[in-house]
């Protein structure tokens, strides 16, 4: 009888995401390899437009953290990775909130992140800045909860179960929206930011800058827990 072995989970899922790599890498390269040698022949540009059209789409999301691949979580289960429960035990500290108090954001920031592909560190960088973890927050222009979203612009994207954006879990996945859209829309993070906070016409980009440096405060948050 032959010995079998037996790969761990991790293991698998490098050799699996290694091999999806290299069949992706030989299919550009074949298709790069035609595309030329049309090229040089003189071929039809709509003919190579079209062989371009099969070359997987490569798309810079700054906003998605690598790092975040550590440990991808079970979603339903509202469980934190590691890194975004470093990040929980010092904004608990530096903002004077319960733990119990932050979970469900911090779940509901994961959750959401991993759904639209947005780093739950910004989502948390965002609500920082915007409310301070206060979940009753109103600005001066009716702008409500912990990211402080505007009510009458953003109805449509409320649950059918609730209809107050004052509730923190909702205030959460609906503000996530709207900031993925502001990127979407304004072509990359920065000016995703701006759009966000209203400030499209700052040319300094000061909201991003606060944002931007509170998610980097995070990180490092996270990177000296991981050091003691």
């Amino acid at each position: 009888m032959f010995a079998t072995t037996v790969l761990s989970p991790a293991v698998q899922r490098v050799s699996v995401a290694a091999i999806n790599f290299l069949q992706k890498f030989l299919m550009v390269v074949g298709l790069i390899f035609i595309i030329g040698l049309f090229g040089v022949q003189g071929a039809r540009p709509d003919l190579i437009d079209s062989l371009k059209s099969f070359l997987p789409a490569v798309e810079a999301s700054p906003e998605v953290a690598g790092d975040e691949a550590e440990e991808p979580a079970d979603a339903g289960n509202g469980k934190l990775t590691p890194r975004m429960q470093g990040v929980l035990d010092y904004v608990s500290k530096r903002y004077r909130v319960s733990h119990e108090a932050l979970q469900p954001i911090f779940s509901t920031a994961q959750e959401v992140g991993q759904e639209l592909k947005l780093d739950p560190l910004l989502i948390i960088a965002v609500i920082g800045v915007e409310s301070g973890f206060n979940p009753f927050s109103q600005s001066v222009y009716g702008a409500q909860g912990l990211m402080q979203v505007v009510p009458r612009f953003h109805q449509d994207k409320l649950p059918e179960e609730t209809d107050s954006f004052l509730d923190p879990v909702t205030n959460v996945q609906v503000g996530a929206r709207v900031l993925k859209e502001s990127i979407f829309r304004s072509g990359g993070l920065e000016n995703g930011l701006q759009q966000f906070g209203g400030a499209l016409k700052d040319p300094e980009r000061r909201y991003a800058g606060k944002v931007l440096a509170e998610k980097q405060r995070l990180e490092q948050a996270v990177q000296r827990k991981r050091a003691a």
